[in-house]
């Protein structure tokens, strides 16, 4: 069976417009707050330089008898809009999702497909959380802890702005190795060329991806036990069988590798094809794609492939043999 810790949580995974399935970090309610928190106070600075703008105004035109008590009021109205509402729209328009607090914070506002917000769903977002949630004008108290809780209990993090723009935040500071494939261990390249993978699924490789990435963060003998039961459930959807006494670890890596290879050869052939049929439009927007070799820094024929420096070391759990 897939391990389950290599699956993402609910809410972890957006699906784009092009049905590419994307790992993300939700941001949840503590980087949330502080961000709103660094927003608040570059709001309260907005606010307090447009009202002494205003009064330095009306000081300057007191004589014209210009400004009465109606006209005093709307500017104020006017002002708290700016503050409120073109505060968030304004960032999150320009910056694509971010505002200063949230870009201080690492987090940016991302449509449900992945794709970058736009003028209206800041809009809707701002326009929602000057309603209910923040200064959440209807119900100032009552609002606030509805707001609160539905943050804390939507599985992909939504306030109730997110629902309604249909938009989530996330953390753009994710861990550099995401991206991370294992390099081929050369013995093994041409018997992993005649492998049958057809069986082997996206999340399961995804899973294989995790641990060999991320196996230091297990503990033994956790460890060892889930090499063993990814490689045996591997061995069991991909053929021929592997040569004997090949370690665990190499065997994963070899599978994953020889994935990714087919996966980058199927690539190029599609962007080929593009090519043929708009070279020009071809050579405008997509640059010139080579199929990845081999990665570098295997030396040893039997070396464990080397993932960044914060990557640990490969764990060997026995392959299974039928």
């Amino acid at each position: 069976m897939t391990d389950p810790s290599a699956a993402a949580a609910p809410g972890e995974r957006l699906v784009s417009g092009e049905a590419v399935e994307l790992e993300v970090r939700v941001a949840r309610a503590g980087s949330r707050v502080l961000a709103l928190m660094l927003d608040i106070v570059l709001q309260c600075l907005l606010l307090i330089a447009l009202l002494f703008a205003t009064a330095l105004v009306v000081w300057l035109t007191l004589r014209a008898n210009v400004f009465d008590g109606g006209l005093f009021q709307a500017i104020i109205v006017i002002l708290m809009a700016v503050t409120l509402i073109g505060y968030p729209v304004f960032w999150e328009t320009l910056l694509r999702g971010r505002t200063p607090g949230k870009a201080a914070m690492g987090l940016r506002v991302v449509r449900d497909d992945g794709g970058p917000v736009r003028f209206r769903h800041a809009l809707a977002r701002a326009l929602v959380g000057l309603a209910v949630e923040w200064p959440g004008l209807l119900f100032p108290v009552v609002s606030w802890l509805g707001s609160l809780g539905v943050l804390m209990l939507n599985p992909s993090g939504k306030r109730i702005g997110d629902l309604v723009a249909g938009t989530i935040v996330i953390h753009e500071r994710t861990p550099a190795g995401w991206g991370w494939v294992p390099a081929m261990p050369p013995p093994l390249a041409r018997w992993a060329a005649l492998l049958d993978l057809t069986g082997l699924d996206d999340s399961l490789a995804l899973a294989v991806r995790h641990f060999l990435a991320r196996n230091r963060e297990i503990a033994e003998p956790a460890r060892t036990a889930l090499g063993q039961a990814l490689a045996s459930e591997v061995s069991q959807r991909t053929t021929p069988p592997p040569p004997p006494g090949v370690p665990g670890w190499a065997y994963l890596a070899a599978v994953l590798a020889e994935r990714h290879r087919r996966s980058s050869h199927r690539l190029a052939k599609a962007r080929a094809a593009s090519a043929a049929v708009w070279p020009g439009l071809y050579a405008v927007v997509t640059p010139r794609f080579q199929p990845p070799k081999h990665q570098p820094g295997v030396t040893s024929s039997w070396a464990p492939p080397q993932p960044p420096a914060d990557r640990p070391p490969m764990p060997r759990p026995p392959v299974p043999h039928a």
